[in-house]
């Protein structure tokens, strides 16, 4: 069990992963590492390239240095020095910002592992991540469909899901990463059931709630209209949602997603059950863009996540934003005051 990591301000330590080396990672991490707000939430570490990072601070001309980690957690830094922890044996070979490649999916998968290793010795007491590239990550022999999977391998967790939240809006997904012509055969009872119990996870562990309300999204427009817009609503999620009954879980019955999200906005639902990627990101997207942090509920560790992708078209400008980072430390820090683990990782 990973311990509490603080420092003497009870700030506590976080690894920031420095996600795609091609992409914006590096240098929304770089910003954030110069912003005094991220100084008051926690104790930074940097997982990732050294060299890449200190080229980044040098071309944004930023007033950070970086320094050795030490897991034992009794060194010092002075005034503008951030820790790095560099698990590549190499440095990385040239190239190029904007383009998905092995060499850079390789190096963002070991910033995840290395991550992992250090949470689960009780060296950093949580991660937030910044964003890696599917494509890159797959071209290195990673076949995941993103960090969530990833993580949930490293850390031998059964049962976990994504929840992003935004402004009102706290969202658990059903699906991913999933074309809409493969969706319905994946909406069975089964996975449905397991993110209503991962929402009501969310909500009562990560946000304090005793006993949460859950709207579920319906699949279909008019929530299937009985049938006559589909029967996903009847075969699929009305079963999912008596057996949360059963277990004591207050969820709605399947509503349809152009009133329910509204509804939760206004404070109707403490949480929403998304059916697919698309249906929770777009209203969390219109309602807090730049702001959403990604959550993965289930895992025996803190892991948080900013709410945008590599960014590969502005790669290497200078023009990234680095406002979601924070928020997502801001999530981060705030959970890992009163962590303790989830007991469903053992397989």
């Amino acid at each position: 069990m990973a311990r509490k990591v603080t420092t003497e301000f009870s700030r506590p330590v976080l690894g920031l992963t420095m996600g795609d080396p091609a992409g914006i990672g590096p240098e929304v991490i770089a910003k954030a590492l110069a912003d005094k707000a991220l100084a008051r939430l926690c104790r930074p570490v940097v997982i990732g390239s050294r060299p890449v990072m200190e080229r980044t601070i040098k071309w944004l001309d930023l007033p950070v240095q970086l320094v050795t980690f030490d897991p034992t957690g009794k060194a010092r830094l002075k005034p503008g020095q951030v820790a790095v922890a560099d698990p590549l044996e190499t440095p990385l070979p040239k190239f190029r910002m904007g383009v998905a490649a092995a060499v850079t999916g390789a190096a963002s998968i070991a910033c995840i592992k290395k991550a992992v290793e250090l949470a689960q010795a009780g060296s950093i007491g949580g991660i937030v991540t910044a964003p890696i590239n599917k494509e890159a990550m797959n071209m290195a022999g990673y076949q995941y469909p993103g960090h969530t999977e990833l993580l949930a391998d490293l850390t031998r967790t059964t049962e976990f899901g994504m929840m992003i939240v935004g402004g009102p809006l706290k969202i658990m997904f059903t699906t991913t990463h999933v074309a809409i012509n493969a969706l319905s055969p994946l909406l069975t009872t089964e996975r449905i059931s397991k993110a209503i119990r991962l929402a009501h996870l969310g909500l009562t562990k990560y946000f304090g709630i005793a006993r949460p309300r859950i709207g579920v999204a319906a699949l279909n427009p008019h929530a299937g209209e009985h049938g006559l817009f589909g029967h996903e609503e009847s075969t699929s999620i009305a079963p999912a949602v008596t057996l949360a009954r059963a277990a004591g879980i207050k969820a709605s019955d399947p509503l349809p997603a152009d009133t329910l999200f509204g509804k939760a906005a206004r404070g109707d639902y403490d949480g929403v059950v998304a059916m697919y990627h698309d249906q929770g990101l777009i209203p969390l997207k219109l309602v807090a863009f730049g702001t959403c942090v990604n959550l993965t509920v289930g895992l025996p560790i803190i892991r948080t996540s900013v709410d945008h992708g590599t960014a590969y078209d502005i790669a290497g400008t200078g023009v990234a934003e680095h406002g979601s980072l924070l928020e997502a430390v801001k999530v981060a820090a705030r959970l890992a005051q009163s962590w303790s683990p989830v007991t469903n990782s053992s397989r």
